[in-house]
């Protein structure tokens, strides 16, 4: 694995580029305290992986991971930082990193990171991890809660063991019309049935 360090902090920057190079598998290419230096060794150096922080002086560790990814979209970035906010890591996974590890990881687990970064893995720190998931979790939340009123109306209808004509007559719609909001409840709630799309949207209180 052919590695680039990305660190301003100079001590903890030494520290990453002995500890790494001391392993069989790893060869550190370039250790820069700056992006602008790193990226005018990405294509020199061959790089495969890197290994970056957010908070670099000029050009910031974000801007860094959109240009070396335009530069060279084959290139595996590991974000590893301090910042632990969702803002940093959607805007750092969105911009084209694979990985986020957060700092006072043990360095067995950083070097299990980057190997598993090379061989196609998404290495998070377990809060990192987490934080992901709860957030796929509330958007899909909100997409559930996302009815609107009238297909609120039409699922109570539903709960209520009423037909496509009898509630297409209670709305003053036609059966055909009754049929396209059901199937519009139905992708919203990501349900297969009338008995799945009433338990999902009770579960979110979507009625």
């Amino acid at each position: 694995m052919r590695l680039v360090i990305v660190e301003d902090n100079l001590a903890i920057l030494e520290n990453l580029k002995l500890v790494l190079a001391g392993e069989a598998d790893i060869s550190v290419v370039g250790a820069y305290d700056c992006a602008e230096d790193a990226l005018s060794s990405l294509k020199r150096s061959s790089t495969e992986l890197m290994l970056l922080d957010l908070g670099l002086p000029r050009m910031s560790g974000l801007e860094l991971i959109a240009e070396a990814k335009q530069r060279v979209p084959r290139l595996e970035i590991l974000v590893y930082t301090v910042f632990d906010d969702w803002k940093n890591v959607f805007s750092a996974l969105k911009a084209g990193a694979s990985g986020y590890i957060l700092k006072g990881t043990k360095t067995r687990e950083l070097v299990e990171a980057l190997t598993g970064l090379y061989e196609g893995g998404a290495p998070m720190s377990p809060k990192i991890a987490r934080m992901v998931i709860s957030e796929f979790h509330d958007e899909s939340a909100a997409k559930h809660c996302a009815l609107t009123a009238r297909e609120k109306e039409i699922l109570r209808a539903m709960d209520r063991n009423m037909m496509y004509k009898e509630i297409a007559t209670m709305m003053h719609i036609s059966p055909h019309t009754v049929r396209t909001h059901i199937r519009n409840i139905y992708e919203k709630l990501q349900a297969k049935n009338r008995e799945e799309a009433l338990r999902k949207a009770k579960k979110d209180s979507a009625i």
